[in-house]
């Protein structure tokens, strides 16, 4: 049997601050990222999930602090999800039914490399 590994999905997508989302809009979101976690979760492959907001700083190099969140190429990281799976292969297929992408977002999926103390 394989070792299950660990592995972080990335969610990212273009912020439109111009567009608010209707009460309708954000139930139907809310049930189907409610779905595609729950149905991780159930498999037992759910380590935790995030949602990040829109208020932020970014530390620069010489240690110097701007306003905002990063956005690279217009879009930004709107959370992460960290699971269990026996391959990077296995986890992009979960990552494949992520709602992000019904809004035109991208998940990245990479394997994450544990910490020796």
């Amino acid at each position: 049997m394989k070792t299950e590994q660990t592995f972080m999905m990335l969610f990212s997508y273009t912020p439109n601050p111009e567009y608010i989302s209707t009460a309708k809009e954000i139930q139907q979101m809310q049930q189907e990222w409610g779905s595609f976690i729950g149905n991780i979760a159930i498999k037992e492959k759910l380590e935790s999930t995030h949602q990040l907001g829109f208020e932020g700083k970014q530390i620069t190099p010489d240690l110097g602090v701007k306003e905002g969140i990063l956005l690279s190429g217009n879009k930004t990281i709107s959370g992460n999800m960290i699971v269990k799976a026996n391959s990077l292969n296995e986890a992009v297929e979960m990552a494949k039914d992520s709602p992000i992408l019904k809004m035109g977002g991208s998940v990245e999926v990479r394997n994450i490399i544990p910490m020796n103390n």
